[in-house]
């Protein structure tokens, strides 16, 4: 069912995105190949024979009003470059100048650090009024789809690389765990506090155990050493289970409880970006966690003795 729906939301994104695309498209929103009335401010006498020119960039209010249809835009004065080449004359605005849109997204689809168009004719004063034309701009919408999922996929990879190492650690104590009869120490030993929870699992069963330090994992606030933990857990509660295409009650549990992020100690994650002010969210996670374990645990239990769900588990 979740496949089902991630399909659905990528098919809106796409033709919302196809969908802007054209609109801004028939509306000319960017006024594609159209010149823009600018002054080009020299701070001294322009030469013709100077490559590169150090200058300043005065776009009116009225002209970006009239060019745009936007009557809330404003124009200002930027930093700039003016560059006389073989190929032309390009002005460019200063690396990270602030434009108001749609001259910053303009600018951003340039794929430059600065923001750049060419210019027609030649300098005959200190204050040169020209026009500048901006490359095209098309598909802006459809492109930062097609960027984000790349970015994302990117992401997917990096995570799974970095996931093998603990994963492999986890899996190889858990061994070790088990076959020294470590885990079944901590079964025994925190089955007052379990057994309550899971009381559908045999006593001294090693899903009890993987429960445990399962959860242990979450509130010390290890998610990645938790995730192994619980596919273990699913993986041994399943031995339990009559019907391979149906959770058990103890297995919808544990699924609620991971759902509910029991956490005492903030993630390792949040750590690493906030450093010390973490520590300002200690009470919030503390409460957080409390109320989303009491709503699981209670819902768990109260849908389990509906008469539908206790059919769907018998």
């Amino acid at each position: 069912m979740l496949n089902y729906i991630w399909g659905g939301l990528i098919v809106l994104s796409l033709v919302f995105a196809l969908v802007s695309d054209l609109s801004d498209f028939i509306q000319d929103t960017y006024r594609n190949g159209k010149p823009l009335p600018v002054t080009v401010i020299f701070g001294e006498n322009y030469s013709a024979d100077a490559l590169r020119q150090p200058v300043d960039v005065q776009i009116l209010n009225r002209d970006l009003m009239s060019h745009y249809g936007d009557s809330l835009i404003t124009g200002n004065t930027w930093p700039g470059v003016f560059l006389q080449t073989s190929a032309g004359q390009e002005l460019r605005f200063a690396e990270g100048a602030s434009l108001p849109e749609p001259l910053h997204t303009i600018c951003d689809q340039t794929g430059q650090d600065d923001c750049r168009g060419t210019v027609r004719g030649t300098p005959i004063s200190s204050n040169w009024q020209t026009t500048i034309t901006f490359r095209p701009v098309r598909w802006i919408k459809m492109n930062a789809i097609a960027a984000a999922a790349l970015d994302f996929a990117e992401t997917a990879v990096t995570l799974a690389l970095g996931l093998i190492g603990g994963l492999g650690l986890w899996m190889g104590l858990l061994k070790i765990a088990e076959a020294s009869g470590m885990l079944q120490a901590l079964v025994r030993f925190t089955q007052p506090l379990i057994r309550p929870l899971f009381p559908k699992v045999p006593k001294d069963h090693p899903a009890l155990g993987l429960i445990v330090l399962n959860l242990s994992a979450n509130m010390l606030g290890m998610g990645n050493a938790a995730t192994p933990l619980g596919i273990k857990a699913m993986q041994e509660l399943q031995t339990l289970n009559k019907t391979e295409d149906t959770a058990t009650d103890p297995m919808v549990m544990l699924l609620a409880m991971n759902t509910a992020s029991v956490q005492i100690m903030p993630p390792v994650t949040l750590v690493a970006i906030m450093g010390l002010q973490i520590n300002q969210l200690f009470f919030s996670i503390l409460i957080t966690t409390v109320l989303s374990l009491t709503v699981g645990i209670t819902a768990v239990k109260l849908l389990g003795r509906l008469k539908r769900y206790r059919e769907v588990n018998s």
